[in-house]
């Protein structure tokens, strides 16, 4: 039985390689709650969205994502997570927080490599 296990989890494993796609996402980094906030009011709304804002214990907390030209917001994962929230308090930009990410998409979620504000 042994034997019969090791193909199927190779199948599944050959599986899950394909649900992970190299990507890079370019947009506005902003977090999740005031991310709906954008969603009605698109890139406008988007790159008003300030550093101040966005570094409060509540917003923080909730999570960053990039908020993308075609008005989807892809969320970070806990390591983007950290990555933006040290390019945030590192940055002097107040607004408009142009920010392009690599990694690796799984669903709706980028599995950060990078994260650098414009």
């Amino acid at each position: 039985m042994k034997l019969q296990s090791v193909p199927r989890l190779a199948i599944l494993l050959a599986g899950l390689t394909f649900t992970l796609s190299a990507a890079q996402v370019d947009g506005i980094l902003m977090d999740k709650m005031c991310s709906m906030k954008a969603e009605k009011g698109g890139q406008a709304a988007a790159a008003m969205h300030d550093t101040k804002c966005a570094l409060m214990p509540d917003c923080e907390k909730s999570g960053y994502g990039v908020f993308t030209v075609d008005n989807k917001f892809v969320m970070l994962d806990a390591a983007g997570n950290t990555k933006a929230s040290a390019a945030l308090r590192a940055t002097k930009k107040k607004d408009n927080l142009k920010v392009t990410v690599t990694g690796e998409m799984d669903g709706d979620t980028v599995k950060v490599k990078t994260l650098k504000l414009q």
